[in-house]
């Protein structure tokens, strides 16, 4: 079924991609994966290519649009390629929003031009080793000291967690256990202040290249003018935020898949195996059409979720049922290829194996399929 959710700005934009993805990223993935990150130099390349910083305002060398068809054909093509590549969906549209829409005059000033250049690389240190889909359970602290915050705690399963220079770390503000949700607050630490240290660079199944990390804070001394939004708000500017990285995640999902579904109907047209190809047999054509049907369906629902971005009126149930659906149908049908595949699709030489083990994270990161599935139900007043 075509899509009609893009315009021919947005296919440049696609073809712009596709070039810096074969041109800068196709020759390394080996050696990316092999250091378990990707070389900083490369972010700064997307910047110039226009892949980074397009919805940053043009004073501070963006390209001041808020339409989020451009992040979604970054976000499609990243999927697409499969393989290592910076994280552009995590600076354009989980952490660049925080600062869109939460920071003042000075930190746009001070932070903005690097964001749109990728000379500064972005990163939000929300979980800790005991504290994950829960936030209320952060422990980690930040309290006031003059013009200073000392903030200490851990974070784990950063991503970019090693290449980042600004990490918004959700700290701990009011010690108050009644406090509730007002007791969070949003501080961005930099790389060098002293205290903060990296961690393991985390051993991960699959996203191989995506440096994913424990983070250490000890006493930093984070100054005041680095609090992001509002002290005790900290909570609801996540809330106000996950909306865009949900739906980034949904679209992810469903061009990987798409991707794999692809290639493995070509596999299937190939393949062959009792005298026909293995696609010709009535099971595997059902499934293949399944497959295809799914896949159409959840493009459609996606590309109203845009729509519905560009008219003011995604709600964080929209995201929710869009992100835990395209998740879970994006791990079903690679589980499936896998299967079409048979003995092949084990082996890491095909993509459709790696596929199955990168793809695996996106029910669990931006929020659990189970978490989703509970903010729809609260909001139906059950």
């Amino acid at each position: 079924m075509k899509r009609t959710v893009f315009e021919s700005e947005h296919e440049q934009l696609r073809a712009t991609a596709r070039e810096f993805l074969a041109r800068e990223c196709a020759p390394h993935v080996e050696k990316w994966e092999a250091n378990g990150q990707v070389d900083r130099e490369v972010y700064k390349k997307a910047g110039d290519a226009g892949l980074l910083g397009f919805n940053m305002p043009e004073e501070y060398g963006g390209g001041g649009s808020t339409d989020f068809r451009f992040n979604a054909v970054v976000a499609e093509e990243l999927s697409r390629f499969g393989g290592a590549a910076p994280g552009l969906t995590l600076q354009n549209d989980v952490v660049a929003p925080y600062f869109l829409h939460l920071a003042n005059d000075e930190q746009k000033k001070r932070w903005m031009p690097g964001i749109a250049s990728g000379e500064t690389i972005l990163a939000v240190a929300m979980t800790e080793p005991g504290a994950g889909s829960d936030l209320a359970g952060i422990k980690t602290t930040a309290k006031r000291d003059g013009d200073h915050y000392i903030v200490n705690g851990n974070k784990t399963f950063i991503s970019a967690g090693i290449n980042s220079d600004l990490v918004v770390v959700v700290c701990r503000t009011n010690p108050d256990p009644s406090a509730g949700h007002k007791a969070f607050s949003l501080l961005v630490v930099e790389r060098d202040m002293e205290g903060f240290e990296r961690g393991r660079k985390l051993d991960k199944m699959g996203l191989k290249a995506a440096d994913t990390a424990e983070l250490h804070f000890t006493d930093v001394r984070v100054p005041a003018e680095n609090l992001l939004g509002e002290e005790g708000k900290g909570f609801y500017h996540l809330m106000q935020n996950l909306p865009s990285e949900r739906l980034s995640i949904g679209v992810s999902a469903i061009a990987g898949a798409r991707a794999v579904f692809e290639e493995t109907l070509q596999y299937v047209k190939d393949r062959k195996a009792f005298g026909q190809p293995i696609g010709s047999f009535q099971h595997n054509r059902f499934v293949l059409a399944e497959m295809s049907t799914e896949l159409d369906i959840a493009e459609q629902y996606i590309d109203r979720c845009l729509r519905a971005v560009l008219d003011g009126e995604l709600t964080a149930v929209d995201a929710s049922k869009n992100k835990w659906w395209c998740t879970e149908l994006a791990k079903k049908v690679i589980d499936q290829c896998v299967q079409l595949h048979g003995g092949y699709g084990y082996m890491n030489e095909y993509r459709v194996a790696r596929a199955y083990t990168d793809s695996r994270i996106q029910t669990i990161f931006g929020g659990t399929t189970e978490i989703m599935k509970d903010l729809i139900g609260r909001d139906m007043g059950l």
